[in-house]
């Protein structure tokens, strides 16, 4: 991937939460940077605060549960920028929540085709120019749930999880194409879920609960360490690193300069380092 000052980047789900802390992060960087989402209110004020800090930022308007359009986007972003060069993928919902036994099938499906289904089918309209070009990077947010599991939210952790793996199974089929595919596990942070949690009450646990207070009171983890993980997988200096989930807290800057534990920072996670 070339430098930040000529990168093409894509962020869906960039109208608001971790995407849009994302988007920012790396039009203030010098990236160009497609802003993805379904609210067009969302993505008009995203724009507008990348403008007033001085970057470049484009906005498409597109659901990522439809992959004809997404297979669009990508073709437009080809024919504006050259092609995407980092692919983030933060579009998420929070699905139901509550006890699995009380949840009806019905509201499974929009959380498996927003968190699940859209990430496949931005991968796979993306992947084909990435192969072709012989150098891309993918960033999928794999949130809550990944590391361990979250009583109340097992829809929203199941998929989170199946990501995790589904990252770590196509980074081996694109590694020989010089593209590289990571998960990245922002920490908690205050966004529309925290008070979606909040909203829940009861029925998200006590532990939840506790947890979203402490973050709406802190704010959580703090922007800038996020996006400099991101930073750090998007640039060359990750080119070694792929198939692999990193979480925001972890001592990830030492892989710069070292090969990584084959079970070092997967699903099969090897805690002691």
């Amino acid at each position: 991937m070339h430098s930040l000052n000529t990168a093409s980047v894509l962020v869906t789900g960039a109208g608001r939460g971790i995407g849009k802390r994302l988007a920012i992060g790396f039009a203030t960087r010098g990236a160009r940077v497609g802003l993805l989402a379904r609210s067009k209110a969302e993505i008009d004020l995203c724009h507008l605060e990348i403008g007033h800090a001085g970057g470049s930022a484009t906005r498409i308007l597109a659901d990522v549960r439809d992959y004809e359009r997404m297979t669009a986007v990508m073709h437009q972003m080809r024919i504006d920028f050259g092609g995407v060069d980092l692919l983030v993928c933060a579009a998420a919902v929070q699905g139901p929540i509550g006890p699995f036994v009380e949840i009806p099938p019905k509201a499974w499906q929009e959380t498996i085709e927003t968190n699940f289904t859209g990430v496949l089918n931005c991968c796979r309209a993306v992947l084909p120019q990435m192969i072709e070009r012989r150098s891309g990077k993918i960033i999928v947010i794999a949130g809550g749930g990944a590391r361990q599991g979250r009583p109340n939210f097992s829809l929203y952790s199941a998929v989170k999880t199946a990501l995790v793996r589904f990252v770590e199974s196509v980074a081996e089929e694109v590694s020989q194409h010089n593209v590289q595919i990571n998960c990245l596990s922002p920490g908690g942070s205050y966004t529309h879920m925290t008070d979606q949690i909040l909203a829940a009450g009861e029925r998200a646990g006590w532990r939840e609960i506790e947890d979203a207070q402490q973050v709406r009171l802190t704010g959580g983890v703090a922007p800038e360490r996020q996006v400099e993980l991101a930073v750090f997988l998007a640039s060359e200096q990750s080119n070694h690193i792929t198939g692999r989930l990193l979480h925001v807290e972890d001592n990830w800057k030492k892989l710069k300069d070292k090969n990584v534990n084959p079970e070092l920072y997967t699903l099969r996670r090897v805690h002691k380092v």
